[in-house]
């Protein structure tokens, strides 16, 4: 997309001695009441946030009553907020709660995805398995769709259309916590569900007030506060073992007073942060879509508000990160640029 002004370059990759690509992008940190702390790039442009606001889809979820009538636990409330890597950890309680609804796999609508995760990956292919929906990493999202459509006595067959109850409640929960009108643009993620766009610093807002939810009133208030314990609790659940979301949760759990700190990615270069300890909530998004450099800028901002430590490998091997050729070797990096001189 043309720029009069382009972003600036936020991540760079080198091959041996020459600069080879370089990766701009818009990042915004924002208070609860939508004042921009910090901002590089265009803040005010119109993304759209994909997986990063799933914890925005899932309020309905609770606020209906839906999780409390089907008994929905942490891990499934984690799982609704998540982009699981297809272990059985995230497979077997989507089809727990599958079966609850007395639905099942072909209920889904998410479609069929490989494992992200090795170990899953290898067991079903040597097992003479195929791939299903479980394994998408947004079936735990799915299934809290469906669980919010039975409560409401909708179609289970039209979940993800975009005038569908689910749908409506979903991109209302989303306007109102961003303090947007979600519903002026739409596209359709990867697993056919609306996704409402909304501007980068709409959504850091979201973010942050969701890190202050005290700023917000009754069921929502006790929704958000269920839901983001839940993500902490399960962090492995969000994403997975060696995923950038589970490790940087991680790694604030280990970093005094940031137990708390919520992160998540989203496809095509998007990463927010919810961070109660501060008050803040972070988004960001990398022009070019690059999923290495949306965890680059993130494991810098996280280091930058002191949130996570720089010596913590987990951050470190992010925010330099090597570039290996087919037999493993070392040829290059991809390295964060220095955010102060921006």
């Amino acid at each position: 997309m043309a720029r009069t002004s382009p972003n600036p370059v936020l991540v760079e990759a080198w091959r041996g001695p020459l600069l080879e690509n370089v990766h701009r992008g818009s990042v915004a940190i924002v208070a609860s009441d939508g004042a921009l702390i910090e901002g590089w790039g265009d803040v005010d442009r119109l993304i759209l946030p994909r997986s990063s606001y799933k914890i925005l889809q899932a309020l309905p979820l609770v606020e209906s009553g839906a999780a409390d009538a089907f008994s929905l636990g942490a891990k499934e409330l984690a799982l609704a907020c998540a982009s699981h890597s297809g272990a059985p950890i995230h497979t077997e309680p989507v089809a727990g709660l599958l079966k609850r609804l007395d639905l099942g796999e072909a209920d889904l609508l998410c479609g069929r995805q490989t494992p992200q995760d090795k170990t899953a990956r290898t067991a079903l292919f040597s097992s003479g398995g195929k791939p299903n929906q479980l394994h998408n990493n947004c079936s735990g999202k799915h299934a809290g769709f469906l669980t919010l459509s039975r409560h409401l006595g909708a179609s289970s067959r039209s979940y993800v259309d975009v005038d569908h109850p689910v749908q409506i409640a979903a991109c209302d929960a989303i306007s109102e916590v961003a303090q947007y009108d979600a519903r002026t643009a739409v596209g359709l993620d990867g697993c056919s569900a609306p996704n409402f766009a909304i501007p980068l610093r709409a959504l850091a807002t979201a973010m942050a007030r969701l890190a202050t939810p005290a700023t917000l009133k009754g069921a929502r208030r006790a929704a958000v506060e269920r839901l983001r314990e839940a993500m902490v609790r399960h962090p492995d659940l969000v994403a997975g073992e060696g995923r950038a979301c589970t490790d940087f949760m991680r790694a604030a759990a280990d970093a005094a007073g940031h137990r708390e700190t919520v992160a998540k990615t989203g496809a095509d270069g998007v990463f927010t942060a919810i961070l109660p300890a501060r008050g803040l909530g972070v988004a960001l998004k990398i022009d070019d879509g690059s999923t290495a450099a949306a965890e680059a800028v993130m494991a810098g901002v996280l280091t930058r508000l002191g949130v996570v430590s720089p010596t913590d490998v987990r951050i470190s091997s992010r925010v330099s990160a090597p570039i290996r050729n087919r037999v493993n070797a070392e040829v290059g990096r991809l390295q964060l640029a220095d955010l102060g001189a921006i």
